[in-house]
Parts: C-alpha cells; structure tokens; sequence
C-alpha cells in the first residue's frame, strides 16, 4: 500500500515538473546495477498496420508516423527506453518495416548500436520445418505458431518464444510504439518487484475526449490491485485505462501463453492474456498521472499534435532532462518571407513561408507560397501549398502538392480531411471536410 501512494504521490509531481527522489537514487545512471538485481528486456511491439489511421499508414508502419514535425511515434518508447538505461531493448517487426527500419538506424539515436547489447530487430521469420514431405509441402499441425505473420500483440510475443528463451529474462517490459508520454520504466520495475507480481498493467484516466471503450478498462482495490479487466467494452465500468505498458514476470508470462495457445489461437494480450493474470489476483496498477493519448485514431492524433501548440498542455517535449530522441535530416533553419504570417505554429527545419500559418504543424522542408493560408492543419515533410490554396483541419501526407486556389478541409463537416503521400491536388480544386484520399501508388 504504501509503495503505491509513493509512486502516486511521486508520478503526481514530476508531471508537474518538481524532481523528486527515486529508489536506489544512487544507482539510477548504471546500467550494470540493473543487470545484477534483474535480467529485463524491453520489447517494443511495432509490427502493427495502423489501419484505423487510414491513408496515413497505407504505406507506412504506425510507429513510422511523423510527430510534432520532426519526430516519429516510436521515438518516445525508445526515448523512454533510452532515459530510463534500459541495457537490451528489442523491436517486433511486421507491416511496411523497410522506413521503420531507416528511422531506427540501428539504434543511433538513441545510442543503442552497441556491439552487446542495445537495439535488436525482430522481423517476421520461417523456421526449419521438419515435416516437410519430399514435395516441399508443409505439414501444418507442426512449427505453424514461431515465426510468421502474428494476429495480434500477444501472438506477436509468443512467435518470438524462441529468441526470447535464448535470452531468458527475469523480467520483461512490453510496450507499444503508438503513444504519447513520457514515463521512467525504471519506476515501474521497482514498483513491480516490491509486489513480487505477475504483471504490473501501467494505468491512468482515459484522455479528455476520449473513450475508455477503445482501451483495456480496469478497477482496481485500494491497494493497487487488479481486480476486473475488460477488453474494449462497449459499456465501461470505470474511465482508468491501460497505457499498454507492462512489466511481466517473464516465466509466469510464457507458462500462460503455452496453456492459452494449447486452448486456441493466440490474438491480442486483451482477449485471453491479461483476464486470465488478473483473475489469478496478482496483477497490479502503476498509475500514471502526467499527460498519455494514444494516437491510432486520426482524431486522436491530431488533438495530440495541437496539444503541443496549447499552453494550458501538460505535454513537454522539450525538456533537457528527458528529451525525446530522433533521426531527423540536417537542414537549415525555417525561412520565412517578408510576406509571411503565422499564428501559434511549429515551423520544422527547412521549411520556406510566404503565406498564412495559423494553429498548425509543419514538417521539414514544407512549402507554402505568398497568399495561401493553412490552418488547424498538419503537414508532413516536402508539402507544397501552392499560391491562393486554402487548407484547414487537414492531414497531409509528404510530398503532395496542392494545387493553386485549391481549397482542401472546407465545409460544414466536423471531420478531418486527409490526403495521402505523393497525391498532387489540381488547381482550383475542392476536396471537401471530411475527405480521405488515398497515397499515389509507389511504383514496383
């Protein structure tokens, strides 16, 4: 009880900004000293399609997402990793890797390209199969559940068994590549081994706007104990969410695993995983309270990317003691034009403005030119507002160009407007509130 009012009290006040004391303090920059007390393994889960983000991640992993103009979604799980010296972290690959992979840079950014150690990738992979018959053929009773495509997040930790056996963790740290925080993972160990848990499920009140019915909803005793998980429910009895990270006691998670994939095919951690660790009785809560949202939905995401423009936003990216690492291309400044207004913006590197930015986000090398007006607006890299264009509530994929006195997002619609990679918008067109068009097709 007391472990948890501590990590709620301590939580509480860095979101605020005040510094407080952990644990073992002394030893809180070596590596090596969480080594000795427990093997841990971060494993970020990054293989997802992102579908629900629509055009955006039609040829792009999720976690390849730009953010903020010059980060990625990934970047703040690695960040976090990397801030909290988290000695091996591997990646689970699946969907669209090739410029996940080119951002990862095998770890440069967050200096994790070690010789032993650091960033690992786990792409999808065919095993040996023995059975097979002098025709090649496959026998499919045997070898089908390690390696290949997974079904879900929890299949996609159990497809790697084999590799993660070889390393044998005491404990393993599970986290997605899809949200919005900052958080010291080391936190959540200590607090895991105090409880000697099976799982330590990180929590925290669904996001303002949100709906808890998108997320694992979870009540808790008041010691911190989990006492009722549900899955996406359509009638949630309580607005505390997981954050989709957790602390597993390694063994117990994979004796659960071999005895639900004996009953059936393994999907996501919230069908069968977790219900069954959490009616055994020693799953836990670790609250936090500083700012998450998860950002798989283009609503989401885009009140997550004008969060960074609110000064009222407990979202802080730009703090020295805790920054948020990225690979980004080395340009010059923004160059803003004699006849250039903007309003409350972020202007990335190599950007040139001639003309109106209000309320919105640009990546790097954007253009617009004199007498075109975005607003409430995110653009990716190499976007060309051409002169008169009108662009408002909109996402707009890299290097697509609109057109002059084209109007895109206007009208009546509360929806988002989004225009895929590539897309060239004729001049003096109308895409219309609420419009999604789909990526220029890469050729083969």
């Amino acid at each position: 009880m007391q472990s948890h009012l501590v990590n709620k009290v301590r939580s509480s006040l860095e979101s605020i900004g005040v510094k407080t004391s952990r644990k073992h303090s002394q030893s809180k920059n070596d590596t090596s000293n969480i080594r000795r007390r427990n093997k841990i393994l971060a494993l970020v889960l990054a293989g997802g399609q992102g579908g629900r983000l629509d055009v955006l991640t039609e040829q792009r992993a999720k976690p390849a997402l730009p953010f903020g103009g010059t980060l990625r979604l990934i970047d703040f799980s690695m960040s976090n990793c990397h801030h909290s010296h988290l000695p091996d972290v591997w990646v689970v690959e699946q969907y669209e890797v090739h410029e996940l992979n080119e951002h990862l840079a095998n770890g440069r950014p967050w200096d994790m390209d070690r010789t032993y150690g650091g960033l690992q990738m786990l792409p999808p992979y065919e095993i040996h199969n023995k059975s097979k018959s002098d025709d090649g053929k496959k026998d499919q009773s045997e070898n089908d559940d390690q390696g290949g495509f997974a079904k879900g997040n929890a299949d996609a930790i159990y497809r790697q068994r084999r590799l993660l056996n070889q390393f044998s963790p005491d404990l393993l740290l599970v986290l997605s590549a899809d949200h919005v925080y900052k958080l010291d993972y080391r936190d959540v160990i200590d607090f895991h081994k105090d409880h000697q848990a099976d799982v330590t499920i990180v929590t925290t009140k669904v996001p303002e706007g949100d709906s808890p019915s998108r997320f694992g909803v979870v009540q808790v005793n008041e010691d911190g104990r989990v006492v009722n998980f549900e899955y996406k429910p359509k009638q949630p009895k309580s607005d505390l969410v997981t954050t989709e990270v957790f602390v597993y006691d390694y063994r117990k998670l994979m004796d659960t695993l071999d005895q639900l994939a004996d009953d059936g095919e393994l999907k996501d951690y919230g069908e069968d995983l977790l219900p069954n660790l959490v009616k055994e009785g020693n799953a836990w809560e670790f609250r936090l309270n500083s700012y998450w949202r998860d950002v798989g939905i283009p609503e989401s995401y885009w009140q997550a990317s004008m969060d960074l423009l609110s000064k009222k936003s407990e979202l802080h990216l730009d703090d020295p003691q805790w920054p948020i690492l990225t690979r980004s291309a080395q340009r010059l400044p923004a160059h803003l034009l004699d006849s250039a207004r903007f309003e409350n913006s972020l202007i990335s590197p190599g950007c040139v403005i001639g003309g109106t930015v209000i309320r919105s986000i640009l990546g790097p090398a954007c253009i617009v030119d004199s007498g075109a007006t975005v607003r409430d607006s995110i653009l990716f890299d190499e976007v060309h507002v051409e002169e008169g264009a009108v662009i408002e509530r909109s996402i707009i994929d890299e290097k697509v160009v609109i057109g002059k006195r084209a109007t895109i997002g206007l009208g009546e619609k509360k929806e988002l407007t989004m225009i895929g990679k590539n897309v060239k918008i004729s001049p003096n067109s109308n895409v219309p509130a609420g419009e999604k068009i789909h990526p220029e097709k890469q050729d083969d």
